[in-house]
């Protein structure tokens, strides 16, 4: 079979997507106009008496304020709002929520204020703007660990107020994922992982499953377009075949529901690529060994006729043992409620169906934006407890009080996004539904019903039986807790046995509590000694005002939770320091002229020399002491600049250095011209060598590091230092610390390493 050109696929994938989607796309370079057109025929197709007067002026002005800006498209960026809008009416949602999309970009880009979208609009739709304009963009890059936690606690503390704001922003981003092949390539492949770890998962923990899909298989898209391309091909290839196949199973089925007297709607669903993909690789198998490529749909008027229809069907076809599932009788945490089970088809085949009600079938597809439609008398409508239902929510605000470590956040955070898609579902000794992460233990349990059960825990029973504490969960486990009043507490193994962020944030907060005067000693000691190791007089530092700013920056309610936090370990010492000195010298500037600083480490006072013993030039200046930073790692070849210590001479840094970009304004002064000697790379060639890293993102497989690390040995490069970890979708992070001669060398390497089977990206660390 001859190889499909780009055009090809991509004409393939958008024949086979039609079926996969759930919200409805909209074209490239349309005119804005007629974009507007199809909001309002969309908005009123789901309520046709609305007043539309609201949503007209929101057009208007957003219009006006976007006039002359284009998006990377070249489209007008008017469309960009629009899209937004128009996605937000295909989850039916009310008037307010529309309007705050039109206008969502407004306030960010342009001079409207927030006073202004009040007058014009209400309160509501401004707050709503506000929400989205202050959450602003999500960071991906491990090394801003900080600000990726900052904005997360954002983005809960905006769902805590109002979940449209959070709504609006997955429409936003939506949108944006449609339209990221305009983006570089560097950009797609951070936002398709942003995309990925948090607002996939997140659409799924909200229920929206029609905007989970396609962030779903965007993602896909860009960081495995070889394996997207190739599924969607392969796809392609039985489409027709599989469509007939399909079609006579849901004629049989329907045929013998309505014998059984059921009214119903039978039809048959499409698994998304992102859902096979997952598939193929858990189960290490390709496309041809996958079978349940599709599941038939039973949408009933009642949740008697479910049960009804499940028996028909258990007529029909022989049930697969242990793939019967209900969640009717135990609802998902998103409120997701539908019978499953998979059966062999007429052909020997296994597929899935499954069964519900229109309602439920309404909550599946739109979640909690279900409970925004209009009331009939045009009115947005407000939901009163909504949020209440959503109890993973309530968890997380738990945890911004809990922890104050922006890291520890971060990762519990992504972790009970990601483990919410599998669960098992078990009791208490009363009959009260419990749902978990599957592979939970009875820890998990004690913890989920409270922390004092958990933390006085001593034993289990399930269904009667004591169980060690690491037995695994299974569904419809009755579980009691065996406590007593004169236990120890939690152990830390248990750290390495529970599985759910809830258990875990528990037992750290338990010794966090206990051990709480000791940190706090600990943490003055840490202090103390780090303001020593730095030269600095932690008297001039130690003080309420700059105190107050360390609180405020780790959200900490008092200095003795800060010192205590120092003594845990949840923050570095020499952190703070640096932030409390940093304040200080902005209070008591002293003008030092780079000479002066740079004095202590002249040599004889002679002129200046070609070059350092480093290859480097410093402009001006007489024979000064130079170091290479280790947060870039410059190579000869690289763009650099110095920036002048105290007491230590000049640091070089390169001029991507996240840390030279991010310096503060009175800092800056301390900037110094720097350039590699005409020979610095000749010297490196010469056996001169210079640490430098890089981070490796690649789908993780069995050999992929054996085949990385071969290319450093075939190319004699020495690797100081390796650090992996993998991500709950597959994805591995590979960071490697070597030596290399030059930036020739570096870039030789990374083309190379680009080229391993399953590589996604490889860069340079910038600090």
């Amino acid at each position: 079979m001859a190889e499909k050109t780009k055009t090809e696929l991509e004409t393939l994938e958008r024949k086979i997507s039609v079926e996969n989607r759930g919200v409805i796309a909209t074209a490239d370079f349309v005119d804005p106009e007629e974009l507007y057109k199809e909001l309002i025929a969309r908005v009123q197709k789901y309520h046709p008496n609305t007043d539309i007067s609201m949503i007209e002026k929101a057009y208007q002005i957003a219009s006006k304020a976007h006039e002359g800006q284009m998006r990377k498209s070249g489209e007008p960026y008017i469309i960009h709002p629009l899209c937004v809008a128009i996605i937000l009416a295909d989850l039916e949602l009310d008037k307010e929520t529309i309007v705050a999309g039109i206008l969502h970009d407004v306030v960010e880009d342009t001079i409207l204020s927030k006073e202004e979208i009040a007058e014009e609009f209400s309160e509501e739709v401004a707050e709503l703007v506000d929400g989205v304009t202050k959450l602003g963009q999500l960071s991906y890059d491990a090394d801003k660990v900080e600000i990726q936690a900052e904005n997360l606690r954002k983005m809960f503390l905006a769902m805590a107020r109002d979940i449209r704001v959070i709504l609006i922003k997955l429409a936003d981003r939506l949108h944006n994922m449609r339209t990221l092949k305009y983006m570089k390539p560097e950009k797609q492949k951070e936002k398709a992982r942003e995309t990925m770890e948090i607002y996939a998962p997140l659409a799924q923990r909200l229920g929206i499953s029609k905007v989970k899909i396609e962030l779903d298989d965007l993602s896909l898209k860009y960081l495995e377009p070889e394996a997207y391309y190739d599924l969607v091909e392969k796809i392609a290839l039985r489409r027709n075949q599989r469509t007939e196949y399909i079609n006579s199973l849901v004629d049989d089925v329907a045929k013998h529901i309505k014998e059984a007297d059921i009214q119903a709607d039978v039809y048959g669903r499409a698994k998304h690529f992102f859902s096979i993909y997952k598939k193929m690789v858990n189960q290490n198998k390709t496309i041809d060994q996958i079978y349940d490529l599709f599941a038939v749909r039973i949408i009933v008027d009642s949740i008697k006729d479910c049960y009804a229809a499940l028996g028909v069907i258990h007529e029909m076809y022989t049930p697969i043992p242990g793939r019967f599932k209900d969640y009717i009788a135990m609802p998902k945490p998103n409120m997701y409620q539908s019978l499953h089970t998979t059966v062999i088809g007429p052909n020997g085949a296994p597929f899935e169906i499954q069964i519900r009600t229109y309602e439920m079938h309404r909550t599946s597809e739109y979640g909690i934006a279900a409970h925004w439609k209009y009331k009939e008398s045009g009115e947005g409508s407000s939901v009163v407890g909504e949020e209440e239902k959503l109890s993973w929510l309530r968890e997380i605000l738990e945890w911004q009080q809990e922890i104050s470590d922006n890291k520890e956040f971060s990762s519990l955070l992504k972790s009970d996004l990601n483990l919410f898609s599998d669960t098992v579902f078990c009791f208490t000794p009363s009959g009260d539904v419990k749902n978990l992460p599957n592979g939970s233990t009875p820890i998990d349990f004690a913890y989920a019903i409270h922390s004092a059960v958990g933390n006085r825990m001593i034993g289990a029973k399930v269904n009667g039986k004591l169980v060690p504490i690491d037995y695994e969960i299974q569904n419809g486990d009755r579980i009691e807790i065996v406590t007593s009043q004169n236990t120890n507490g939690p152990s830390r193994d248990w750290l390495n046995i529970v599985k759910s962020s809830q258990a875990k944030n528990k037992i750290n907060q338990w010794f966090r509590t206990q051990s709480k005067d000791e940190n706090i000693a600990k943490g003055k000691e840490l202090l103390i000694n780090s303001a020593k190791q730095k030269g600095f007089d932690l008297g001039d530092l130690n003080k309420p005002k700059y105190q107050e700013l360390i609180k405020n920056k780790f959200g900490f309610h008092s200095w003795e939770d800060t010192l205590a936090a120092i003594g845990q370990g949840a923050i570095k010492e020499g952190n703070v320091i640096n932030r409390m000195h940093a304040a200080w010298e902005k209070d008591h500037p002293v003008k030092v002229t780079d000479e002066e600083v740079l004095a202590e480490h002249s040599g004889t006072g002679e002129k200046i020399r070609p070059k350092s013993k480093n290859g480097i030039t410093v402009s001006g200046l007489y024979d000064v002491s130079v170091r290479f930073s280790k947060c870039c790692n410059p190579v000869p070849g690289d763009e650099i600049v110095g920036f002048v210590t105290r007491g230590r001479g000049v640091s070089i840094h390169r001029t991507d250095c996240i840390n030279m970009i991010n310096l503060p304004d009175f800092e800056k002064e301390r900037l110094i011209e720097a350039e590699w000697a005409q020979d610095a790379e000749d010297e490196g060639q010469k056996g001169g060598v210079y640490l430098t890293e890089i981070n490796i993102y690649g789908n993780n497989r069995t050999g992929l590091l054996v085949d990385i690390t071969r290319i450093f040995t075939e190319r004699e490069i020495d690797i100081d230092s390796i650090h992996s970890k993998t991500s709950k979708q597959g994805v591995a992070t590979i960071t490697i610390k070597f030596g290399t001669h030059s930036k020739e060398q570096l870039r030789a390497l990374v083309e190379k390493i680009k080229q391993v089977e399953s590589i996604i990206d490889v860069e340079r660390t910038r600090g």
